[in-house]
Parts: C-alpha cells; structure tokens; sequence
C-alpha cells in the first residue's frame, strides 16, 4: 500500500540553507551538505545491505546512487531533477553506455558528479571465470575513462551487478584498487511499480534507517519522475545530502572514528 505523505513540521535548518546558498544554489535548494573523501586501501567494501563497514554518515544523512546509466532520455531527467536541487550524487556507470552515451557521461562529471563503474556489459559476473569477470570489470573502467577523455577522472569505486560477487572476484577488484560499494538500502524500482511508490519505498526505509547509501536506477522512467518528488520529500523531513569522492589532494581522507564506518543497526 502506498504511503500518503504529509507536509514535515519541521524544515531543514538554517545552516544547511546557508550552505546551499554558499554552492550558488537557489536559497530552497536541498544542496550538497559535505562530501566523505575515502581511500580504498583503507575501505574495502561499504554497505549495510551485505557488509559490516559503511560510511561515516550523520544521523539524516543520505548518499544517493544511479546504476546502469547513461540511457537517454532518464539519465538527463535525473540530472535535471540533481541540478534543480543543487544534489551531488555518485553513478555506478555501464562501460557500453558511457561509450554510446559519453555526451552523458560527460555531463555528469561535468556537473561535478562522482563517476564510479558498474562493470562492462552488466553480467553476472558470479557465473563467469574469474579471468573473464576481471576482464569486465577493467574494460568497464577503461570505457568510463575514454568516455570522459580522461581516465584519472573516473573514482576508484566499483558495484558489482546485482550485487553478485564471489571472493575471487572480489579479491581482484581488490588488486585493482577499487572500493566494492553494496548500498544501505533501495527504492525497489527495478520493479513495474509508479514513481509514487518508488518514492514512498525509498523515504520509509530511510526513516526506519535514519542515513543510508541509497540505491537507485537513472534508466527507468519511473525513476526519473519519482526523484523530483524524492527530493522535495528528503528536504521537508531535514535529511541532508552527502557526496562520497575518492581522497586525493584536493579531498583528504575523511577523519572518523573506526567504529562511525561500521554497521550498527
């Protein structure tokens, strides 16, 4: 059954309108509150849905994720609905699409997204030899950096499709310094279901979760319609958003505390 929203009592506070204000963003905007730098070396696997380590997140605090993109024309819907926002999110991109869509994948960047990869061709890559998923998992990165012109752009972050991995394959995305990224939970809308619904889904596991790797598709049309909603529902009931980048000179390492990157509910 469908959740009925209702308008939150309480809107975000002043200070995170500041900093929407400070990105050059319309005074109502949601906005990107801060950004989580990681280093894989440190931070191997991330994600409530299968691993005991996740980000450091406050409480109402969300990282939001696209995987399988680019595809026209929801890829650039999400986009539009990120930029109304003022929203940084992370796209776990599909080497052949950012080769027949590097237009996209461009834009993305471009708009100062986190452009991560989601293997070459979407396999299951748990049914493949390990030789070969490896090989898949490298021509995805390979295409994501010919797609943008330049391969430093693209972050070390990986998410393996259908969240299928086995310890071999893990251990090579390991070897090719990649952070394995799971989620803390989704908005189910894989399924033939309305944007309402994906939105009612998304909001109630995040109330129940309170933060959390969010889990998206930018190829569904029911995707790119739920976001607008999503993200004015995210505003009303003061959750912020957190963009996660690789560390590097211009992001060091986020500082936290061993035990704020494990799971604790």
């Amino acid at each position: 059954m469908l959740v009925r929203f209702v308008p939150a009592a309480v809107l975000a506070s002043f200070a995170f309108l500041s900093n929407a204000v400070a990105q050059g963003c319309p005074a109502n905007a949601l906005g990107t509150s801060r950004v989580i730098a990681i280093d894989p070396s440190e931070h191997r696997r991330l994600g409530y849905i299968q691993y005991g380590e996740t980000l450091p997140l406050h409480d109402h605090e969300v990282v939001l994720t696209f995987d399988d993109g680019p595809i026209p024309p929801y890829t650039a819907k999400v986009l539009d609905a990120l930029a109304a926002e003022c929203v940084k999110a992370t796209f776990f991109v599909v080497g052949q699409q950012a080769q027949a869509h590097p237009d996209l994948v461009q834009r993305e960047y471009r708009e100062g997204h986190t452009i991560a990869t989601h293997s070459e061709h979407h396999p299951h890559l748990n049914h493949m030899p390990v030789d070969a998923a490896t090989k898949d998992i490298a021509d995805g990165i390979a295409s994501a950096g010919k797609a943008l012109g330049n391969p430093n752009a693209v972050a070390p972050f990986f998410r393996f499709p259908y969240l299928d991995p086995t310890r071999a394959t893990e251990e090579s995305a390991f070897k090719m310094g990649l952070t394995i990224w799971s989620a803390d939970l989704h908005g189910s809308d894989w399924n033939l279901v309305g944007p309402e619904y994906v939105v009612s889904t998304t909001i109630s596991r995040l109330e129940r979760r309170r933060k959390g790797i969010v889990l998206l598709h930018d190829i569904h049309q029911r995707t790119a319609l739920a976001l607008p909603m999503m993200l004015r529902e995210l505003k009303a009931r003061g959750f912020h958003i957190v963009q996660a980048v690789p560390a590097d000179s211009t992001h060091p390492k986020t500082q936290a505390k061993p035990v704020e990157w494990m799971v604790t509910n």
